[in-house]
């Protein structure tokens, strides 16, 4: 017998797995995140300031943090809060209980100082003590 005619005489199992269902799976999937993903970040844009040195935040197990967009427009977390009046009444019903709490700060880069300013004194009168002030570090 030769050996070439041994070979043909044996069937070889078939090595190659069909992987066309899935990448089909897949590709439904990646869209499917695709459109899904940006639906759940439904935060308030902010433009923050570059700071080289900025030290980084520790991560509280449930931040408080107040925002100022480019507008002028105060937030307390996803809460749209109409004055700076207003924001020491929201804030100290926030921290109810939690003197020690700690407070974020983003305000926009646009923003006038003088109205950062405003949202600061209004933390303070609501007896936070913690306020920290977010930045982005600059891009390279």
């Amino acid at each position: 017998m030769d050996i070439g005619q041994r070979s043909t005489s044996r069937r070889q199992p078939l090595a190659q797995i069909n992987v066309t269902p899935f990448v089909d799976v897949m590709l439904v999937l990646l869209i499917i995140f695709m459109i899904t993903a940006p639906m759940l970040d439904q935060g308030i844009e902010v433009n923050l300031p570059e700071v080289a040195n900025a030290p980084n935040l520790s991560n509280p197990a449930e931040p408080l943090t107040v925002k100022v967009d480019r507008s002028g427009k105060i937030w307390l977390g996803k809460e749209h809060i109409a004055s700076v009046t207003k924001l020491t009444a929201v804030l100290r019903q926030a921290i109810a209980g939690d003197q020690g709490r700690e407070v974020f700060l983003e305000a926009d880069r646009a923003v006038a100082y003088g109205e950062v300013v405003k949202v600061m004194a209004a933390t303070r009168a609501a007896g936070i003590e913690k306020l920290g002030m977010v930045a982005q570090p600059p891009e390279k």
